[in-house]
């Protein structure tokens, strides 16, 4: 082992630490919304005492003491604060995750195992807001966000359409040219199918971009690269061997911001989901009333419930201040059946 190797370790330990004490603060910041108040001394001395008493060689006793200390005090500032928490499915590093900082930088973002788990913690009161990605230029739609879209009660307040570049991302000391094969999610490992191809690597589906770049930085696997965003080799403190790697460049995602409630928000753009009779010509004629309203349709999008039975997604441009826009869903509402207004929004493209 030489000097070297050693600090490499160094760094990723220092990078571990980091990310677990910011799990720590999500953690602190979750129990807030179970508990009346901040202050809990009986709880803080359990803490205390637990670190004090564990038995590690080298750190004594005093130190985990006065480390803890300010880790509890920090917590308790944090939860102080009137912050709004933001569920997104993935590891930190996510695109979900850079997609919320795009829409305010301010919300704090706590990962998700699954989608439904982010719908479940926005309707139960843990999150403030969820994001979900609903649709990719390449990948199309994004099918277990539009089922669950199907039944939530939940209200669409905000969408990001944003560009998504993936990086190769090696371990600090490997080297490149050894590199045989890239761990990523699904989507992104075809998103890049020809380079992958041209470079003769052999692409490792992962349940999760982030998950696949905090994966390769904990255990270095021999030969083994991933594909995630520039946002997770900050993390993880991975190299960027290059950047751009997916096979077109207008390689872009939207995602919608969810909240229980959207306090008569106004916007420029409305997402409603509904069902129709099984007539010929049902849809055509919910599709006539927008067109002589003259309202523009961003997206359609059908939905199975159940053998010959569909949802249907329709996304257009257009306010809820506006009569001629009211009238249309009302027109619509006639025509359908279960019509579900999913909210008016303002949509962010983020240029890149």
């Amino acid at each position: 082992m030489k000097l070297n190797e050693i600090r490499q370790n160094i760094d990723l330990i220092d990078s571990k630490i980091l990310n677990l004490l910011n799990d720590r603060m999500e953690q602190g910041l979750l129990a807030k919304r179970f508990k009346e108040k901040i202050e809990d001394p009986a709880r803080e001395q359990e803490v205390l005492n637990r670190v004090i008493s564990n038995p590690n060689a080298l750190i004594e006793s005093e130190f985990s003491e006065s480390i803890y200390k300010h880790i509890i005090a920090f917590s308790k500032k944090l939860q102080s604060r009137p912050l709004s928490l933001t569920g997104f499915q993935g590891e930190h590093g996510a695109y979900s995750e850079a997609a919320v900082r795009q829409y305010n930088e301010d919300y704090v973002t706590i990962p998700c195992t699954t989608f439904n788990e982010v719908f479940e913690g926005v309707n139960s009161g843990i999150y403030d807001y969820g994001i979900v990605p609903v649709e990719n230029t390449l990948g199309g739609n994004v099918g277990p966000v539009n089922e669950l879209l199907i039944n939530t009660d939940l209200r669409i307040i905000g969408a990001i359409d944003m560009p998504v570049h993936h990086c190769l991302l090696i371990a600090p000391g490997t080297d490149y040219r050894e590199v045989r094969e890239v761990y990523s999610h699904s989507q992104a490992l075809a998103q890049c199918r020809r380079f992958l191809s041209r470079n003769n690597l052999t692409p490792i589906p992962y349940y999760d971009t982030a998950g696949a770049a905090k994966m390769l930085a904990e255990t270095k696997p021999r030969g083994a690269a991933c594909i995630a965003g520039s946002m997770a080799a900050e993390l993880y403190n991975l190299e960027i061997v290059k950047d751009r790697v997916e096979d077109l460049g207008s390689n872009r995602t939207r995602f919608l911001l969810l909240a229980k409630d959207d306090e008569d928000r106004e916007g420029n753009k409305c997402s409603v989901v509904f069902t129709t009779e099984h007539k010929a010509g049902t849809l055509f004629g919910v599709l006539r009333i927008f067109a002589e309203a003259g309202i523009s349709l961003t997206r359609i999008e059908s939905i199975p419930n159940e053998p010959g039975d569909y949802s249907y997604f329709i996304d257009f441009d257009g306010s809820n201040k506006n009569p001629v826009v009211m009238e249309a869903l009302d027109k619509v509402g006639k025509q359908t059946t279960g019509l579900k207004i999913l909210g008016f929004y303002n949509e962010k493209k983020v240029d890149g």
